[in-house]
Order: C-alpha cells, then sequence, then structure tokens
C-alpha cells in the first residue's frame, strides 16, 4: 500500500472519530471514505486494534513533530521552552488523543489500546512500529525534555549546567501538562513558563 493510502486512511479514522464514539466507528465506512476496499484496510493494519495503534502512533508522532518545531524556533532558550509549552497545550487541545495520551485519560469514547507492545507480524514496517510500545504521559515528559535538552545545549556544555537545563525542560512540560488537565484562567502557560524560568535556562 502506498504511504499516501494509508495516511488517507487513518485521516478517515479520525475523522470519523470526531463524530462517534470508536466502538461505533465500522472499518467498512473508514474505508469507503479513504475510497480503498475494506479487505485493504485489513491487509494493512490487521484488525480494528491494530488500526486504533496506528492511529494513536501517528498522532504522537505528529505532537512530537510539532514539539521539535518550537524547540528549533530561531529565539532564546526560554522562549523556545515557551513556544513548546504553548504547543503542547494547543495540540491537546485541538487533538483529543493527543490529549488522551498526554494525561492518560482516555475516555469510553476513544480507542483504548494497551501502551505495551503487541505481537506483530505485519509485513508493513508502519505496522510493526505502531504495534510496538506506545508513549504514556510519564515517557512523553522525558521524551519532551531529552529533545529539548539536546536541541538546547551547546557542545561541550558542563555536565552541571545541563542537568540543570534538563531539570527546567522538565519543570516546562510539567507545567504544560497541568495546563492541558486544568487550563489557567488568563496569561497562559506562556506566563507561567516565563514566570518559572526568570533566568535564561541552557
Amino acid at each position: 500500500m502506498m504511504p499516501a493510502a494509508r495516511e488517507s486512511l487513518l485521516d478517515a479514522a479520525y475523522t470519523a472519530l470526531t463524530r462517534r464514539p470508536w466502538a461505533a466507528v465500522r472499518m467498512v465506512d473508514v474505508a469507503a471514505a479513504a475510497g480503498v476496499s475494506r479487505q485493504t484496510l485489513y491487509n494493512e493494519f490487521g484488525s480494528k486494534e491494530g488500526f486504533a495503534r496506528a492511529l494513536v502512533r501517528r498522532e504522537a508522532d505528529g505532537y512530537l513533530i510539532g514539539v521539535d518545531r518550537a524547540l528549533a524556533t530561531p529565539a532564546d532558550p526560554r522562549e523556545r521552552l515557551t513556544a513548546a509549552a504553548e504547543w503542547t497545550v494547543y495540540a491537546a487541545r485541538d487533538n483529543v488523543l493527543v490529549k488522551a495520551m498526554l494525561t492518560g485519560c482516555w475516555s469510553e469514547r476513544l480507542p483504548s489500546p494497551t501502551l505495551s507492545a503487541v505481537p506483530s507480524s505485519s509485513a508493513v514496517p508502519a505496522q510493526r512500529r505502531a504495534d510496538g510500545p506506545l508513549p504514556s504521559p510519564g515517557d512523553f515528559v522525558a521524551i519532551v525534555r531529552d529533545r529539548a535538552v539536546t536541541l538546547l545545549s551547546a557542545p561541550g556544555t558542563p555536565r552541571a549546567d545541563t542537568l540543570e537545563l534538563a531539570r527546567a525542560c522538565e519543570l516546562v512540560i510539567r507545567l504544560a501538562l497541568s495546563c492541558v488537565a486544568a487550563p489557567p484562567d488568563r496569561g497562559g502557560v506562556a506566563e507561567l513558563v516565563r514566570g518559572a524560568l526568570p533566568r535564561q535556562p541552557g
């Protein structure tokens, strides 16, 4: 299957999920919306559970791509961390699967794939990856923290400075997640991050 067809199926599944609970989403309808046969869908994803894992994996990857983009913004480290925090809050507000992954709160409307790896016999590399472990909220904190440290620290940075930067990065992502769970009244996550990091990290 062409990657574009796989993406079309995942797009159709996400659209269906915004309209009805996952339990009511029928694979035949998703395949029809994507312009492929139901058999093609099952050949690619294996099962509805495999399809759900692939959808969750894609949304996780999309969130992390946005984090990388925010951290690569040409600005000082504090503003780059602020941008990553703002993206986190925006992505969770805009995408029900991202919010569920970041908070661990899966409503009954959503698929609820196990986070541990499942046996995979798929010939499709992307599906084998989706069948691997899915990130937990704690995993996301560590992934974003480590990516931020890598992107914000200069070569040869002393270990003590790197550890301080890691603490600052983890504080920022945890502040962002708190704003996902309990949105602030005013000022938003940016004001909280700038208040928590008065000095330039890194």
